[in-house]
């Protein structure tokens, strides 16, 4: 994500800065490389309780062990279903979010089905997410959708901010990190414009510094998917004269 803060940017003051609570209480703390050993995944959940993020989202095979270790601390268990391209089956998809929810996850990042968005299926698009939300709800779970923004014309990205308006889905996203591109504050902007008033947005890829993470949240953004959380709270931590 760009960011060309100008010398009298509220970013470059710490008077202007949100409390370090506030920003850590946005973050989904991320590990979901594929070569990830068992003790990133460890040490991402300590990092995420010690700091009190929002979640650790992580891959569903180790949701069971993040939930037991993040059990009590507040932060939140999340992870991925039909990740990172959306285009397993409907019935697959709902199936992965509901294991993962038995195993503790109490916050679900689904991806739509890119290909069915790309042919104008809107109906299968639709029926897809409303059948993940429908069982994350039923489970009073959260569900955040993410269209992989890289992928998508404009108007496409319109199509899916209405789609999950309707459906009363909690977050839309804006991008796996595995695509061509991140969140842009463009891509930001037009969801905001165009959620009903109950949906958050969530940004993801690419947020790499507390500037960028700033920017995302003066734009409407109320979580950010971040594997450089050491490093953004760490700024954070220093320009508050910690």
């Amino acid at each position: 994500m760009t960011h060309n803060p100008t010398p009298t940017s509220p970013l470059d003051s710490a008077q202007h800065l949100p409390t370090f609570a506030e920003i850590a209480g946005m973050i989904d703390h991320t590990v979901l490389a594929p070569n990830s050993r068992r003790e990133v995944f460890v040490e991402a959940c300590r990092f995420a309780v010690s700091n009190r993020c929002a979640s650790v989202c992580i891959c569903p095979f180790f949701v069971r062990d993040c939930a037991e270790l993040l059990r009590g601390s507040g932060v939140k268990t999340c992870t991925v279903i039909g990740f990172p391209h959306g285009t397993a089956a409907t019935a697959a998809k709902v199936a992965e979010a509901q294991i993962a929810m038995e195993d503790g996850a109490e916050e679900i990042d689904m991806v739509v089905n890119i290909a069915k968005v790309k042919d104008g299926d809107w109906d299968y698009v639709k029926a897809d997410i409303a059948a993940v939300t429908a069982a994350v709800h039923a489970a009073a779970c959260k569900v955040k959708v993410i269209f992989e923004n890289c992928y998508l014309e404009r108007e496409e990205k319109i199509r899916l901010c209405r789609i999950c308006t309707e459906l009363r889905c909690d977050w839309v996203k804006t991008s796996t990190g595995f695509g061509t591109g991140g969140a842009t504050i463009e891509d930001l902007q037009l969801m905001k414009a165009n959620i009903g008033p109950d949906v958050q947005i969530k940004a993801a890829g690419g947020i790499r510094t507390l500037d960028q993470l700033l920017e995302a949240r003066a734009a409407g953004v109320t979580r950010v998917g971040c594997s450089r959380s050491k490093d953004v709270l760490a700024e954070l931590h220093a320009r508050l004269g910690g």
